[in-house]
């Protein structure tokens, strides 16, 4: 008899941890909406950061300067225009649309972010093609 009540008190148990853990998980569309969004604008930030510091480090150098300039504006026309032609009829794409693009739009500024880290970071003294990258 105690080893029964030991038994069904175990399996209670497991039941409702098993409860608890899948009703945390569950989030509205909306909640997740806002979460990859939020996400995207904390990889900007990021982003916007690394930027700055670079325009910073090489302010000395402003031929670069324009240039890097040039080039991140052109980015964001490119970002845009990714997202546009990933998700070409704004609207269609149900409730989940603003989550996916949200994601789309965070990869490819994690890309930009690892991409312009290399001017922060350097790249191996001896490499003849590092351009205006400085040598670690």
């Amino acid at each position: 008899m105690q080893f029964t009540k030991i038994i069904s008190a175990g399996i209670f148990t497991i039941i409702m941890v098993s409860l608890a853990g899948s009703s945390t998980l569950a989030q509205s569309q909306t909640a997740m909406n806002m979460e990859a969004g939020s996400s995207y604008q904390k990889a900007d930030k990021e982003l916007n950061i690394v930027y700055q510091k670079i325009l910073k480090e090489y302010a000395a150098q402003p031929l670069f300067i324009k240039k890097l300039k040039v080039a991140q504006r052109l980015w964001i026309q490119l970002r845009d225009a990714e997202l546009a032609a990933k998700y070409p009829s704004n609207g269609s794409y149900g409730s989940v649309e603003p989550m996916c693009e949200s994601l789309y739009l965070e990869t490819l500024t994690r890309e930009r972010i690892k991409f312009l880290r290399v001017w922060l970071t350097g790249i191996p003294e001896g490499d003849v093609c590092s351009g205006s990258v400085k040598s670690k």
